[in-house]
C-alpha cells in the first residue's frame, strides 16, 4: 500500500471520525449509494457507516474526496414507484391536459392552464 494510501486507512475511525479506507479497499459488506442502487437497495435508515477517501486532482485543486459506505446487511429493498402516480403528477389540474413532464409542486398547473 502507498503511503498515499495509508494515509487513508482508519478502520477504527480515531482520525477521522468515520471509519475510513482507501478508495477500492473497504470491507465487501460496505458499499456506496451508487452500488447500493445497482444492487436494488436503499440504505434505509442507517447511516454512513464508513467512508472511503482518495486524492483528487480535478479541475487543477488537490484535495481529499469522500464517498460514504452504508451496510449491504442493513439496506433495505428499493421502494416501487407506480406509474400511475406519476402520470397523477404530469395532469394539470386547470386544463386537464397530460404533460411530457412532472409538474413542479410550487406552481401545481401548466401555463395554460393558470389563464
Amino acid at each position: 500500500m502507498s503511503r498515499f494510501r495509508a494515509r487513508f486507512h482508519d478502520p477504527a475511525g480515531e482520525r477521522y471520525g468515520l471509519p475510513s479506507y482507501p478508495l477500492g479497499m473497504a470491507p465487501p459488506h460496505l458499499l456506496t449509494r451508487r452500488q447500493l442502487d445497482a444492487a436494488g437497495l436503499r440504505p434505509g435508515r442507517q447511516g454512513a457507516q464508513a467512508q472511503a477517501l482518495w486524492r483528487s486532482r480535478r479541475h487543477g485543486t488537490s484535495g481529499v474526496r469522500a464517498t460514504y459506505l452504508y451496510d449491504v446487511r442493513l439496506a433495505l429493498p428499493k421502494r416501487a414507484v407506480s406509474g400511475k402516480s406519476r402520470a397523477v403528477r404530469r395532469r394539470c389540474p386547470g386544463c386537464l391536459n397530460d404533460r411530457a413532464n412532472v409538474l413542479p409542486c410550487r406552481r401545481g398547473d401548466c401555463a395554460e392552464g393558470a389563464v
